[in-house]
């Protein structure tokens, strides 16, 4: 049997995001080449995904396939990055707007298995549009990773899963820290990893002043997967901005390694995550 650090560690990107803007952080990216940009550094420093949301130049959050299909191209033709898009998309989308990405060939997608109160507004996600984007997926051969942002959405997704409604394997980011989802804390996370069944590759997103410290006790819990960038935090440490994404990469992977795990490669993690 494998131990719990046997496995490297798959590091994602997030480099922007539809929140955060140029008034948080500097050092956020709008357009597809920035975005593109930002990315080539972060795998460099060692990511192997990257989770995309668009811009229009002005930092309005986008839905528009072009951009989406741009910022694609511009990232293979410059890494062997893993490429996700969000569904998620911005508060406020339409589930048009939110699943334009699907058709600009990524490796995977973002999917929601709920909604949620996300601070001030409200994210919403009925169990027919969750239904929709997994079967748009399947169709062309995307794969899909579960945003999970409290306990309901993984039971959900385990269920999907069981049903035949979510492909195999099954991946899940489990995200801490938003207001009106499950708290940053240990015990929070060991509520999102009850109900995961054996075998499923789950990964850790912590937003707010908890991060790094969370995502160490995912690190040594066995995560598979951790994920950094601007999207989830403006900070490399507390008062103290990220220069850039791969700033916070560099940091993560560093983390890993003190931790006595190691990050993955971008074979292994197309392996890991079952793209191989």
């Amino acid at each position: 049997m494998k131990g719990w650090d046997a496995a490297p560690v798959v590091i994602t990107v997030a480099p922007t995001g539809a929140e955060v803007t140029r008034a948080d952080n500097p050092a956020v990216p709008y357009t597809p080449r920035e975005i593109a940009s930002a990315a080539a550094e972060a795998a460099a420093a060692g990511a192997t995904v990257v989770h995309l949301h668009v811009r229009e130049p002005d930092g309005t959050p986008s839905g528009r396939v072009e951009l989406f299909r741009e910022t694609i191209e511009l990232i293979r033709a410059e890494t062997e990055l893993i490429a996700m898009v969000s569904t998620g998309g911005a508060i406020g989308m339409t589930a048009e707007q939110r699943t334009t990405g699907l058709a600009a060939g990524p490796d995977l997608a973002g999917i929601e298995t709920g909604s949620l109160n996300f601070g001030d507004e409200a994210f919403v996600t009925t169990r027919p549009q969750s239904l929709a984007i997994a079967e748009r997926a399947r169709a062309v051969g995307i794969g899909l990773e579960v945003e999970a942002f409290d306990v309901g959405h993984v039971v959900e997704a385990v269920r999907m899963l069981d049903a035949g409604e979510l492909p195999a394997p099954l991946r899940a980011n489990l995200v801490l820290g938003v207001r009106g989802g499950c708290d940053a804390s240990p015990d929070g996370l060991d509520a999102l990893l009850r109900p995961l069944p054996e075998g499923a590759h789950w990964s850790l997103t912590c937003v707010g002043a908890q991060q790094r410290r969370m995502l160490a006790v995912a690190l040594l819990r066995g995560a598979g997967g951790i994920r950094v960038g601007l999207e989830d935090s403006v900070y490399l440490r507390r008062g103290q901005l990220a220069r850039s994404n791969a700033e916070q990469v560099a940091d993560a992977a560093a983390l890993v390694e003190a931790l006595g795990r190691r990050v993955a490669t971008p074979a292994e993690a197309r392996e890991l995550l079952g793209l191989a």
